[in-house]
């Protein structure tokens, strides 16, 4: 596999890649089901847990112990997308997103892309949780670029974020 497998992290934790697609669903639902302020949505939990075996994916430990994930999807040779990610609110700002993303960047980088992007909720409607997601990503590299109003649907509208990761070849 290219790019990074394993990285150290702040506070005793360390980021490590899975393979194991049932190792991928079980901490997808473990951490998501903590999460309920960002995803208290059964179906879109289930829809996570079905999708991201097939992804390079990457957990968050701390003590041996996953408490965050990071799915990577694919999107053409060019893009990458944090299709989801999702840590633990009690190592929230301990800096393993950071750890994540830069797991994934590495990956990213190392595959080729020049692009990695993520969609979370834009700003029109009005949710501490997202403004703090949304902070997490501008402080990492990531623009917002475009807002879709109706992707999800009518009462989530849909920031859409990128990063260059290199300059086109």
């Amino acid at each position: 596999m290219k790019g990074v497998t394993n990285v150290k992290a702040p506070m005793d934790s360390a980021v490590r890649f899975i393979q194991d697609p049932q190792q991928k669903a079980a901490i997808t639902e473990e951490v998501l089901r903590a999460l309920p302020e960002w995803f208290g949505i059964e179906a879109a939990i289930l829809e996570y847990v079905h999708a991201v075996p097939t992804m390079a994916y990457w957990a968050g430990e701390v003590s041996g112990r996953p408490v965050g994930f990071l799915a990577l999807m694919r999107h053409n040779a060019y893009t990458f997308e944090i299709y989801c990610m999702g840590i633990r609110p009690e190592v929230h700002r301990a800096g393993l997103g950071s750890a994540l993303v830069a797991a994934c960047e590495a990956h990213s980088v190392n595959s080729g892309a020049e692009f990695l992007t993520v969609k979370t909720l834009d700003a029109s409607r009005p949710h501490e949780g997202y403004a703090k997601t949304r902070a997490f990503y501008l402080d990492r590299g990531f623009r917002p670029l475009e807002v879709f109003p109706t992707l999800w649907d009518k009462d989530s509208p849909c920031l859409f974020m990128a990063k260059a990761l290199r300059p086109p070849v």
